[in-house]
């Protein structure tokens, strides 16, 4: 990301769940939180895309349908990681990377967890500054401030009073992609010194396909990208070698086949975007 502004990847995200809220069939998937979390101009875009397809201009008319697309793809994505939450609740979550992640405001199963929000200070200097009028439903909201290319992961969670000898959900959601190797293995090292047994680690991460060509394409425009592939084999041999033992590892594609026909259609093509759950 560029230094100086917040991460636009995880404005982007944003708007696909702002764009979702509401209008998803999928019963499971509300995000009230998300257009609040925006930027100005990201609010914006929102609401033109709520106002129904352009009349005229086939560039607006593809940006309308490929929003509609991406928010369908946001609805498999969070939903998958909302019901692994879920299945499992633990004293502590950690959300790394957490961008404009509104889970510590809209879930009310984290009543009883401490919620740990790691993000480089720019990204989260904007977020907490448009958070204020949300109210919490997590037990407590903790923001740890991390420019990882300078600063100890470890160390910002033990002053921030995250405690390795409780069980803890770590979410790694849109991030991994864009880590170098040597970034990878360091954050999984802390993962791995304080992920007291009963913990859980959710991470989205990235295959190898054709289509992320495209996605490269973009998200480098935006400043932010592609650093790491894996199959799912090398990612579960990563795990194991941090304590972790993967219960599930799916690609959006088959998240979505099973959350109806709408997001069905929208997530045909996306294989290469994976969900894996691992438990220590």
């Amino acid at each position: 990301m560029k230094r100086g502004r917040e991460s636009q990847t995880s404005v982007m995200v944003a708007v696909a769940r702002a764009v979702a809220h509401g209008t998803s069939t999928v019963e499971r998937f509300s995000d009230p939180t998300a257009l609040t979390l925006l930027p100005e101009a990201a609010r914006a875009e929102v609401e033109r895309f709520r106002a129904g397809p352009p009349a005229r201009g086939l560039g607006a008319r593809f940006q309308h349908v490929f929003m509609d697309r991406r928010s369908k793809v946001m609805v498999a994505r969070t939903v998958a990681i909302d019901d692994a939450i879920r299945a499992h609740p633990t004293p502590q979550l950690v959300i790394l990377g957490a961008g404009l992640d509104g889970r510590a405001w809209r879930m009310p199963e984290l009543r009883d967890t401490v919620v740990y929000e790691v993000d480089h200070p720019d990204t989260q200097r904007e977020k907490r500054a448009r958070a204020a009028p949300l109210t919490p439903l997590a037990r407590a909201i903790h923001f740890v401030p991390v420019d990882f290319t300078r600063d100890d992961l470890a160390e910002a969670l033990t002053r921030a009073g995250h405690d390795a000898a409780r069980p803890t959900t770590w979410i790694w959601e849109g991030v991994v992609m864009y880590l170098s190797a040597s970034e990878i293995d360091a954050t999984l090292a802390v993962i791995k010194q304080r992920a007291a047994p009963g913990s859980r680690l959710i991470v989205a991460y990235h295959s190898p396909a054709l289509l992320l060509a495209v996605v490269g394409l973009v998200v480098r425009r935006l400043g932010e990208p592609l650093r790491s592939v894996h199959t799912p084999e090398k990612m579960r041999a990563l795990l194991a070698a941090s304590g972790f033992e993967v219960r599930s590892d799916q690609d959006v594609r088959s998240i979505g086949a099973a959350l109806g026909p709408e997001v069905a259609a929208a997530t045909r093509v996306i294989k290469h975007l994976r969900i894996v759950v691992a438990a220590r």
